[in-house]
């Protein structure tokens, strides 16, 4: 079965929305292709993938299973003066595929960033399946990461969710 297809399988329940996540809170689980799996206890054991990019972003992916619900977290300098809890509209670009998104101000260890709700199966398949991600404001461009190894990141960390009961 191809890796999207286990996605679509594992994760065809859940309703996708935000949530805030403190690296304090989470609990080492594995590590797959340069992404770590780590399990957040505050938001009823929800798995996620989170790594660390040369320009400094910090990208995590996961569940909130107390909300059924699921975020992208992406913090990176070059958003600059982030409100907490504020709307930004973004951009996001998978490979050239253009999905349109509203992120909510955060910061990640003192990292400016946003809290980025998704409720379409089609925008984390094509996440497993692409190469590059983009996040763009009006301003243009304010990170570019690389993809690879997200795929299966994200089946370890459904591997993960099943175990957390």
């Amino acid at each position: 079965m191809r890796p999207a297809k286990c996605l679509v399988t594992g994760l065809a329940a859940l309703l996708l929305s935000g949530v805030m996540v403190q690296a304090q809170d989470l609990q080492a689980f594995d590590t797959v292709e340069g992404w770590e799996i780590l399990v957040d206890p505050t938001v009823g054991n929800g798995c996620l993938i989170n790594a660390e990019f040369e320009d400094g972003s910090d990208v995590r992916i996961g569940f909130d299973m107390a909300a059924d619900s699921g975020y992208v977290l992406a913090a990176n300098a070059a958003w600059g003066d982030i409100e907490q809890g504020a709307t930004y509209p973004l951009t996001f670009s998978l490979d050239g595929d253009v999905y349109e998104a509203e992120g909510k101000g955060l910061y990640i260890d003192d990292l400016p960033g946003v809290d980025i709700a998704f409720d379409s199966m089609d925008f984390l398949m094509g996440l497993a399946e692409k190469n590059s991600m983009e996040l763009s404001t009006s301003n243009g461009p304010v990170m570019t990461i690389d993809l690879s190894g997200s795929a299966a990141a994200l089946l370890r960390a459904i591997e993960c969710q099943e175990q957390q009961g």
